[in-house]
This record gives C-alpha cells, sequence and structure tokens, in this order.
C-alpha cells in the first residue's frame, strides 16, 4: 500500500467516525446538536427528523470505514456547501457552525487530492 493509500485511508477513518458520532450525537441530544450548529434548539417535528438525520449520519460513517473515500467525499463536499449556505444566507449560525463548514472543507480537500 502506497502513501497516498495510507493516508486517504486515515482521513477516510477519521472522517467516518466524526460522521458517525455526530449521527449518535443527534440520535441521543437533537436539540443540543441543533443549538450548537445553529444556534437554536430543535423543536416539534425537527426533533425526529434529526435523529433519522442522525442515523444516516451513523450509516455513512459505517460504510465508509475503510470502504468508500468517493461516497465521504461527495457527501462532505455537499454538506460544507450546505451549511455554509445555511450560515450565509438561512439565517441560522451556532457556536460550532462555522468550525463544521471549515472541517467538511478541509475533510473534503484531503480526500479529493487523490482523485
Amino acid at each position: 500500500m502506497g502513501e497516498n493509500e495510507v493516508r486517504m485511508i486515515r482521513v477516510l477513518d477519521v472522517a467516518a467516525f466524526g460522521e458517525a458520532t455526530t449521527g449518535l450525537a443527534l440520535v441521543v441530544a437533537p436539540s443540543f446538536v441543533g443549538k450548537g450548529l445553529l444556534g437554536e434548539a430543535l423543536t416539534g417535528a425537527a426533533i425526529p427528523t434529526a435523529r433519522v438525520a442522525g442515523i444516516a449520519l451513523i450509516a455513512v460513517g459505517i460504510a465508509c470505514w475503510r470502504n468508500s473515500a468517493v461516497g465521504m467525499l461527495m457527501y462532505s463536499t455537499a454538506v460544507t456547501f450546505y451549511i455554509a449556505y445555511v450560515g450565509l444566507w438561512g439565517g441560522f449560525s451556532g457556536i460550532l457552525l462555522w468550525p463544521a463548514v471549515a472541517l467538511h472543507a478541509l475533510i473534503s480537500i484531503l480526500l479529493s487530492r487523490d482523485y
């Protein structure tokens, strides 16, 4: 296995773990995650919707665990643009939003370097 392959696996493993962890947090404490990312606690129908999204993130993390760098690259790039849009024009911005944008952008850049 070459140096680039080892580096990509490490980035992918970290990204997969981060997404699965975020998914678990959404399942367990969706309002807390909403407050941290968007600056507002989630209420009403947003709670079960966030939990479903959390389950999906857990699945993405598991599916990408050393298996699909392309899947994680596409996911992370889309999330980068969407949450940046939410922060700039959607009227939501919690303390963790911009660090999340930066982290997803970094992951996207690191994963795309081998394509």
